[in-house]
């Protein structure tokens, strides 16, 4: 018999797998034992892709930051539309992909598509006339807002079935239909993170009509 005309694996389809994996069941689920029962291998042909289970771990998340879209900061829109409108792309990705945002917190570090993602940032507010060491601040609060936000939410807070705590009035005098809030997390999350996406735009937007120098001098000052 001929060899097939493909690898039966390659890293692609092992990170394709194994983020399906994790999407439907958490990061729990995935072992390189599972994995390679889901892709119909025996363990160690994984090996040959990758080192380590953290090593596709590290190609799974890398995944979910690469459906970011960066197209914002290659066309005339301002930065802080383009800010916006990158916001909006990236927190559909986390919400795609819920179970990697833990992984996905705690930073990029040497992750290809998520340096590709600060790079962009950086270089659209540098361009814009942000000074660089204001410009890395800024894409790094946008990360934290957007990363925290898919973090947790005020409405996931509340259980979804009744607890002598969730309905005691005393507990919410302020919040009379706070055990609703769980069957409306959906918009709920989207009031508030516009909300707080806004508020943000808002106030870099003020600072930056500070002058450049004044505002140097107020980051080192």
């Amino acid at each position: 018999m001929g060899r097939p005309r493909r690898p039966l694996l390659s890293k692609d389809r092992i990170v394709e797998t194994a983020l399906g994996l994790v999407d439907a069941e958490g990061l729990a689920a995935l072992s390189t034992r599972r994995l390679a029962a889901e892709l119909g291998v025996s363990g160690p042909s994984l090996y040959n892709h990758f080192r380590t289970k953290d090593e596709i771990l590290d190609a799974v998340v890398d995944s979910v930051s690469a459906q970011v879209d960066l197209s914002m900061f290659e066309d005339d829109r301002d930065w802080r539309t383009a800010l916006h409108d990158w916001a909006l792309s990236y927190r559909r990705a986390l919400t795609a992909h819920p179970h990697v945002v833990p992984l996905l917190a705690r930073g990029p570090g040497r992750r290809p598509a998520a340096l590709r993602l600060a790079d962009a940032v950086f270089g659209a507010l540098v361009d814009a006339g942000w000074p660089p060491v204001q410009a890395t601040s800024v894409g790094a609060s946008m990360r934290y807002f957007v990363m925290g936000a898919a973090l947790g939410s005020f409405a996931g807070g509340f259980v979804d079935s009744p607890t002598e705590v969730a309905h005691d009035p005393a507990a919410r005098s302020r919040l009379g239909q706070a055990h609703l809030l769980a069957e409306r997390q959906r918009s709920v999350d989207d009031r508030a993170f516009e909300a707080g996406l806004a508020a943000l735009l808002d106030g870099l937007a003020l600072r930056f009509a500070v002058p450049p120098q004044a505002r140097v001098r107020v980051q080192e000052g």
